[in-house]
């Protein structure tokens, strides 16, 4: 997966592309590298995306983000 997407709509059409093809496979941690990589492909800054997921009242490690496993 690219991470040099040109435009949003590209962005969209391969989160969509990724839950299409995978957001159907059995196993809470297959869907949640699902979720994950449809994280990376419409998030300006994963990294920034995911410490500012985490934060929260108690912190920078408030929540935890799990990137899941490939199916």
């Amino acid at each position: 997966m690219s991470e040099n997407f040109t435009s949003l709509e590209e962005r969209i059409f391969e989160a969509l592309a990724i839950a299409f093809d995978y957001g159907q496979i059995d196993g809470a941690h297959h869907k949640t590298w699902v979720i994950d990589q449809m994280v990376r492909c419409l998030a300006a800054d994963y990294d920034e995306w995911v410490a500012n997921f985490r934060n929260g009242e108690d912190g920078p490690e408030t929540y935890s983000w799990d990137d899941g496993n490939a199916p």
